[in-house]
């Protein structure tokens, strides 16, 4: 089944328009980079300061370029891509395009013919990095630049493994395109936490394209995070859960602004007995458009789906459109939905506002309520960072 595409607006760029060669960037320490993309890369996640405490590895792409690479565990391997590529003939022939298909659409396409560059993560047999993350960063500093990226991300047979990735823009940069292929592999009793933080210029096309598998008895979480103006996003990414006790898990919070077009959601395919997925997503609307999709499609024996989509609308020129799929193709599954869409109740205003807030201070209080997620089963450290990048969204709210 295909992705369905949002219509585009009339000012979108057509790919073409982007450029294609980037300016080389030299490798650097962390030290080096400069102020204002250091506070651009802390808020999305990068940290600094406390790296040697709060991180097992560092990966920061800025344009095409690897700038920054650390790690420091054993049992943990990162490259940049083309790297990886040419030590391990294997990645070439059983991971690379494996998950999504070079020809998905115009977007692919362009990850494929043109050089790319990106990361390759892999925890090996029965690393226990859980509760310490790797982080990883994509940011865009060339104005007018179409990045490529493809990352492979591998965790094999009871390994653990965190990932923070964030994405931004340089402040200077006007305009530009971001074009990212993940694919994702979660070995037999594995578990893999990813945690995306958007946070990317006004005028930036976004157009991720992700997949994965997970083998049996394996855990993959998604957590993205895009509270911030951005001029389009698509993003629909895939994981077949094929293992017996395979689960994926995915959890969004979103908001868009005015002449946004975000076309969000996620697809878990269960195929192995016992097999688990759920998808769970909040959208906060100040104007533009927001879809929220979301599909399960039930294979396996006993398997398990549930979707679940709220979304808040704040302004009269804003829309969200929730679309909740659920495909049984076995006499036992069992899969729910759930799907909201509304505005805040006059009611909850008031009864804040009788309690001493302000009107500005209650909306901001119902807001920041409805958009945070109890996610089970990660760390504090990613929780954390999760609450930051929300607390930091209702405190810019007005």
């Amino acid at each position: 089944m295909s992705l369905v595409v949002i219509k585009m607006t009339s000012n979108e760029k057509k790919l073409s328009k982007y450029d294609i060669d980037a300016t080389e960037h030299p490798a650097i320490d962390l030290s080096s980079i400069s102020s204002e993309d250091k506070k651009s890369l802390e808020e999305v996640g990068v940290d600094f300061d406390n790296i040697k405490q709060t991180r097992t590895a560092t990966f920061i792409q800025k344009d095409q370029s690897v700038i920054n690479i650390d790690q420091q565990n054993e049992g943990l391997e990162i490259l940049d891509i083309n790297t990886a590529l040419k030590k391990y003939d294997w990645l070439r022939e059983e991971y690379l395009w494996k998950s999504v298909s070079p020809d998905k659409d115009e977007y692919t396409e362009a990850a494929h013919k043109f050089p790319v560059q990106g990361y390759f993560i892999r925890a090996s047999k029965g690393y226990k990095g859980g509760n310490i993350p790797v982080q990883s960063c994509l940011y865009i500093a060339q104005d007018n630049l179409m990045q490529r990226v493809h990352n492979i991300i591998i965790a094999e047979e009871g390994a653990e493994l965190n990932i923070i990735n964030g994405c931004t823009t340089s402040v200077t940069v006007k305009e530009g395109a971001h074009l990212g292929i993940t694919e994702y592999y979660v070995k037999k009793d594995a578990k893999l936490t990813f945690t995306m933080i958007h946070s990317w210029g006004e005028n930036v096309l976004v157009r991720p394209r992700s997949a994965g598998v997970v083998e049996e008895n394996g855990l993959f979480i998604s957590n993205f995070i895009s509270l911030k103006p951005v001029k389009s996003i698509q993003s629909y990414p895939s994981i077949k859960c094929n293992g017996k006790n395979a689960t994926a898990r995915f959890y969004s919070v979103v908001a868009s602004f005015e002449g946004n077009e975000l076309d969000l959601g996620a697809e878990v395919v269960l195929n192995g007995e016992a097999s688990s997925g759920e998808i769970i997503s909040r959208a906060v609307c100040h104007g533009g458009n927001i879809i929220a999709r979301g599909r399960i499609i039930g294979n396996g024996k006993r398997c398990k789906g549930h979707l679940e989509c709220d979304g808040l609308i704040l302004h009269e020129e804003g829309t969200i459109s929730a679309i909740p799929e659920l495909h049984g193709n076995t006499n036992n599954a069992e899969l729910s939905h759930e799907a909201a869409v509304g505005r805040i109740g006059q009611e909850k205003i008031n009864y804040l506002q009788a309690r001493g807030l302000t009107e500005e201070e209650a909306v901001n209080a119902i807001v920041t309520g409805f958009i945070s997620l109890d996610i089970p089963g990660i760390p504090d450290s990613l929780n954390d960072k999760i609450e930051e990048a929300i607390n930091s969204y209702g405190d810019a709210m007005f």
